[in-house]
């Protein structure tokens, strides 16, 4: 299952942004209103959504193009990718990707919320 965000442009360079994804403190403040817990883990995080399960990451891969996030849990297979090109020197396009393998049964159930979850964190992202 592959879903992609919208395509925007955030007022900040690269390096900005790569300095803010690296750490994991630096996606709370991406995260949706929905948001009701947030813990920093090594090299990740986990948050919950109102309605939705537990979910937590790990900051695969940091570059100045892409950062993957990867699903910590050995039961779910999936990465949220942000890919990354500079436009001016303090403008970044950025676009959202998720890809995961699902069986159909859970590919229905979440296709939708991750949907929403995605074009939340475009938002947010938008407004940094």
């Amino acid at each position: 299952m592959n879903l992609e965000g919208r395509k925007i442009i955030v007022n900040k360079s690269g390096a900005e942004l790569v300095e803010m994804l690296n750490t994991p403190e630096g996606y709370r403040a991406l995260m949706p209103d929905s948001l009701q817990s947030f813990e920093v883990r090594d090299q990740g995080f986990k948050f919950s959504l109102k309605g939705m399960p537990e979910i937590a990451l790990v900051i695969d891969e940091v570059t100045e193009n892409q950062v993957t996030l990867k699903s910590a849990s050995s039961s779910l297979d999936f990465a949220l990718k942000g890919m990354m090109n500079a436009v001016t020197k303090n403008q970044t396009e950025v676009q959202l990707l998720f890809e995961g393998k699902f069986n159909p049964f859970i590919k229905m159930m979440v296709e939708k919320p991750l949907k929403n979850f995605i074009d939340a964190l475009t938002d947010n992202i938008e407004k940094i």
